[in-house]
């Protein structure tokens, strides 16, 4: 009989959590999952899930546009003077928390069917094998962390008056007038989101180019893409102070500009959510921003105490947290020495349109290998009927001496979709004779990736970032 109440207390039911938990128990171990908040984290409950439910139904006004060039007659977009379409936030709530709801629930089945405990409350660390609820003390063999992340504000004048992402799945009415800082993955999906919906929106970066971090041309190709839609995209530019007046609120730029607005939202970075927990009172060692500091297996500096997810600060991704939980499950209740390879993670940015990623950026690439570009735009079938003047860009990088395809990227309609399956070859390490060799799917946008045969010269690489014509 062990002398703990668990073999395994995990503290957070996130999507890493709750695949810890679940995985652990079907090995064998006993375990309990701690969560004061809904099961699912954020990605159920205030990300992943609902912002992409926010945005099929932001594209809706898009479509609309679209199918009147395919012979539809869609009330309001055909010049017959009839009211358009309208969007009612109140339903899409109340659908949207029902399926959230529903999510809720199977999250709670999993782990009870898998044997798991779930505990409800606030869990704090008291010794490296004990944790308190509500003073209720419970003592495991292994303490694992999985509390995930949360939305940051910086210090500056009206800060109270901000919101952040978690918020903008709760608004009881749409506003009509909206400014979003910040330049990430948040920031842009929820620009696209809000202004497809109908507001007016102003997305402010501090920075000269969206999205850090991702290759060069997928940055200048979104923001040119983002700004024929209308949206207000203003780049080094930052918000000094916030302040109410009478019904709004105003956001004042360093440049002088004064921007009227019903909510301010930041998107700004996400910090670790590990204040409160008493880890650095038993001895876990914590970095400047407030992340777990852990070896390759996940081990803090007490042997009893790991952590996995957005509590880590490595890739702050849905699917990366649930392999470093399936790892870990491995690692502890199987004895399989499992690692989590985090090279060559896809990834997704659902802004409008979407972006999707995976290997080296060009810059990234450059820094170790010779290498070849094969970049190209165009416009995609649907729009020689739709009108619109939306373009879809696609780009290789290539090791030349290896001939390996090293980086594939993408900005278009279902571009994560698409990425998903090259990823694969990219993982495989796939060259680009063999995408040369495989013949496409036609007519499709993904074709254009074993279509592409000319790699760009220096000479076509003149500043700001262009994109080549259209080998289509």
């Amino acid at each position: 009989m062990s002398k703990y109440d668990y073999d395994l207390f995990v503290i957070g039911a996130g999507s890493g959590g709750v695949r810890a938990a679940r995985m652990s128990a079907s090995y064998g171990a006993r375990v309990a999952v701690a969560e004061s908040h809904h099961l699912g984290g954020t990605c159920v409950n205030l990300g992943c899930i609902p912002k992409k439910l926010l945005v099929y139904a932001s594209h809706y006004t898009e479509d609309f546009e679209d199918a009147a060039g395919y012979g539809w007659s869609v009330p309001g977009h055909g010049g017959d003077g009839q009211a358009g379409p309208t969007f009612d936030w109140s339903t899409f709530l109340r659908n949207k928390n029902k399926e959230i709801e529903r999510l809720n629930g199977v999250y709670e089945r999993l782990l009870k069917n898998s044997g798991a405990d779930i505990r409800r409350g606030q869990a704090r660390v008291v010794d490296p094998h004990a944790a308190e609820i509500d003073g209720a003390r419970i003592t495991a063999e292994r303490i694992l962390v999985a509390t995930g992340s949360y939305p940051w504000i910086p210090d500056l004048p009206g800060r109270e008056l901000a919101i952040t992402s978690d918020d903008a799945f709760h608004f009881k009415t749409m506003p009509r007038r909206v400014v979003i800082v910040g330049g990430g993955y948040i920031a842009v999906e929820l620009a696209g989101i809000l202004h497809g919906l109908g507001a007016k929106v102003s997305l402010i970066h501090r920075g000269m180019h969206l999205l850090r971090g991702f290759d060069d041309d997928i940055r200048a190709f979104l923001a040119t893409e983002i700004q024929k839609k209308g949206l207000d995209l203003r780049l080094g530019a930052s918000v000094e102070s916030i302040e109410r007046r009478g019904d709004a609120l105003c956001a004042a730029l360093a440049d002088g500009t004064e921007l009227a607005a019903d909510c301010v939202l930041y998107a700004t970075g996400r910090l670790p959510k590990t204040k409160g927990l008493g880890l650095e009172e038993v001895g876990v060692a914590l970095d400047e921003d407030g992340a777990v500091v852990v070896d390759d297996a996940f081990q803090t500096a007490v042997p009893s105490i790991y952590a996995i997810g957005d509590v880590i600060s490595r890739v702050q991704l849905t699917p990366v947290a649930i392999a470093e939980a399936m790892a870990l499950a491995k690692r502890l209740f199987r004895g399989e020495s499992a690692r989590v390879d985090y090279a060559g993670i896809p990834t997704a940015v659902f802004s409008q349109p979407n972006v999707g990623t995976v290997g080296l950026s060009e810059a990234q690439a450059r820094e170790h290998h010779d290498v070849a570009v094969y970049l190209s735009s165009f416009r995609a079938l649907k729009h020689t009927l739709s009108g619109r003047e939306e373009k879809t860009m696609m780009k290789l990088v290539v090791d030349r001496v290896t001939d390996r395809v090293l980086g594939i990227h993408m900005v278009g309609p279902d571009a994560g979709e698409i990425i998903q399956g090259f990823a694969v070859a990219l993982k495989c390490g796939a060259t680009k004779a063999q995408f040369d060799a495989t013949i496409g799917v036609h007519p499709t946008a993904a074709e254009e990736f074993v279509t592409m045969r000319e790699p760009l010269r220096n000479a076509d690489r003149s500043p700001p970032m262009g994109i080549a014509p259209s080998s289509a």
